[in-house]
């Protein structure tokens, strides 16, 4: 087969949906080569750009690099400003580069549609990008600081209003972020939280168009309760520096208006000599291929395909990562000569969010609200990720949405927040420590010696193990009945018997008998009295590496885990009681980074994350020049 070269252009939902799914079925060919060209060198989550704009999460958050992506793919990446597209000879020229294709795939995505209103580009604000997110979030920070300055009351009440046109999912999304993040910008600024007002104007008369009318109605009640003022019918007809004028006259004070009403195509392929359709989105047929250019495929956004007449497939995450299947798969088929599959959208349905803690879904025959639509919304997020197979901003995301969150602005209201200082479970790592390095030493040295040992009498541990030591015991320490033999010798049996009945009478077991299911598993391990004796020897040391480790702080996470097994496994064994059942919860405790303080997590850790990721992920850049 002669070489085939496909070009991507944009790495958005669609274009690296595209470009993972090429990237799997060529992995090992080596006549195919994929190339993915973005003026950034990440990839943005768009739907989570709120978040950032109001603060809840910081700026890198929703940045992907492309790398760390689709490093150990076959996909190069560039990163630059294309220039032209040569349909002729086809050729995509980029401002530093020139590359041939035999495929192409346009995944640009939209920018903001300001419909012409006069003002909009020198005053508004936009949301469209990680840079606008930034721009914005900026903006709103030294607005407030600004005006809890001003003495003069109208400046000051424009100043500390703030305006969202459009209510669609960007712009409630918004204003509902703005809602939560009042709080603390009033707080650092040492003003009423009260005087900071927010508004939502929309030019129709329904609001959240896209959503069942009982969702956006339950929305709408649950921001005016909160005190968001609601204003429909009422289009903005012009934008200046301090207000806004309404198309009744009326004129809205405000310094900040963000502008969320409309999406046009990228205005880059104005110029690619294609054919265009409504907001300047180019057609395709069914398998996203470009009306009049063979081998041009365009998804996302960009791409105008009517599925039903009239109706276009919607500008939405699941319709972008869709089309980008279809295409990747058109190519597919044109290169292995099959029949192409055509774009069937199934969309599972929409969700907004206002504000970290309450959301309204609308998703297949369920309508949810509040806690459940949050829920819901996280659990679609974190499946984009294993869409992408990126188990890594998977983790991501959990620590910055679940764990590194401030001022309770998630959905546990800050009950999972890491922002504490773990030095004060130092104590208690050290006294866990102690507590598995005791039960180890009890176990090589037996407890009739361990327990004989203090600080003037260490010379003892050099005069050898007691006869109660798990490493010489020729029974099983273990009250494992099918593990129970007649073949040891008499004083042996004894002996262990003995043994065992004392340990098991220090305290009353929390389970006086394993459950049918955990004996099950047991006999499976341990099967015969052969291999009991050999785990009884090696369970002391494993024993003594966690407690080592959990003392010295040196991969306490994992120390952690084996910890919390080893003690649920005793107490499924019915050898575990009361008085160290402490222990469970201790080693939960630990799994909040407390090796961090006065540990060697404190370097080993980030030592070891850092060289790994550069192994696996690779090392990200600002600019990819990949051949």
């Amino acid at each position: 087969m002669p070489e085939k070269n496909i070009v991507l252009i944009g790495a958005g939902y669609a274009g690296v949906h595209a470009a993972k799914k090429l990237a799997k079925k060529y992995k090992k060919d080596k006549d195919v080569t994929i190339t993915l060209i973005d003026r950034h060198s990440y990839h943005t989550m768009m739907t989570e750009l709120h978040e950032v704009a109001a603060a809840r999460v910081e700026p890198t958050a929703v940045q992907y690099d492309l790398r760390r992506l689709f490093n150990r793919t076959k996909v190069n990446l560039v990163t630059d400003n294309v220039t032209n597209v040569d349909h002729d000879k086809k050729i995509v020229t980029t401002e530093h580069g020139t590359y041939p294709f035999d495929y192409l795939i346009l995944g640009m995505g939209g920018e903001p549609n300001d419909f012409g209103t006069p003002g909009v580009a020198e005053h508004g604000f936009t949301l469209w990008s990680w840079e606008d997110a930034v721009k914005l979030r900026k903006h709103i920070e030294d607005t407030v600081t600004a005006a809890s300055r001003i003495q003069d009351v109208a400046k000051r009440k424009a100043m500390l209003s703030f305006v969202v046109c459009g209510s669609g999912f960007t712009g409630i999304e918004m204003v509902g972020e703005l809602l939560e993040w009042k709080t603390r910008l009033a707080k650092d600024n040492k003003i009423d939280p009260n005087e900071i007002e927010l508004s939502v104007v929309e030019a129709v008369p329904t609001i959240l168009n896209m959503l069942d009318r009982r969702d956006a109605d339950k929305a709408e009640r649950y921001m005016v309760k909160k005190g968001i003022k609601i204003l429909k019918s009422a289009p903005i007809v012009e934008v200046k520096s301090d207000r806004i004028i309404l198309k009744s006259g009326q004129e809205l004070p405000t310094h900040t208006l963000i502008w969320t009403a409309g999406v046009k195509a990228n205005s880059d392929t104005e110029e690619y000599g294609m054919e265009s359709a409504r907001a300047g989105r180019l057609k395709v047929n069914e398998f996203m291929e470009a009306d009049g250019l063979k081998d041009v495929y365009v998804v996302g956004d960009l791409a105008y395909f009517e599925e039903n007449e009239g109706k276009p497939t919607p500008q939405i995450v699941e319709a972008a990562e869709q089309t980008g299947m279809t295409a990747a798969k058109s190519i597919i088929s044109e290169i292995s000569g099959t029949e192409k599959e055509p774009y069937n959208g199934k969309y599972h349905g929409v969700m907004v969010s206002i504000g970290a803690k309450y959301g309204v879904a609308h998703l297949g025959s369920m309508h949810l609200s509040g806690w459940f639509a949050i829920f819901m919304k996280h659990m679609v997020n974190l499946y984009y990720f294993f869409g992408i197979r990126s188990g890594y901003y998977m983790w991501q995301y959990i620590m910055h949405e679940f764990f590194h969150i401030k001022d309770g602005r998630n959905i546990f209201r800050g009950w999972t927040s890491r922002y504490g200082n773990v030095i004060w479970v130092l104590p208690l790592r050290v006294y866990l420590g102690w507590f598995w390095i005791d039960e180890a030493l009890s176990k090589i040295y037996g407890e009739s010696t361990w327990d004989k040992v203090n600080f003037s009498h260490l010379g003892r541990l050099f005069n050898g193990i007691g006869k109660d030591s798990w490493l010489t015991a020729t029974t099983s320490k273990m009250p494992f009945d099918w593990l129970q033999t007649a073949a040891t010798s008499g004083a042996s049996q004894a002996a262990g018997d003995k043994a065992g009945e004392a340990a098991q009478n220090v305290t009353v077991p929390i389970l006086q008998h394993m459950p049918g299911w955990f004996k099950w598993i047991m006999q499976l391990l341990m099967p015969n009295l052969d291999v009991a004796l050999f785990m009884q020897k090696v369970v002391p040391f494993i024993e003594l590496a966690i407690g080592l480790a959990i003392l010295a702080g040196l991969f306490t996470w994992l120390a952690s885990i084996g910890s919390a097994g080893f003690l649920v496994m005793f107490t499924f064994s019915a050898m575990l009681g009361w008085d160290k059942f402490w222990a469970l919860p201790a080693s939960i405790a630990m799994l909040n980074g407390a090796g961090r303080t006065f540990g060697f997590d404190f370097w080993v850790v980030p030592w070891i994350q850092k060289g790994l990721g550069k192994w696996w992920y690779g090392k990200p850049k600002s600019i990819y020049r990949d051949k």
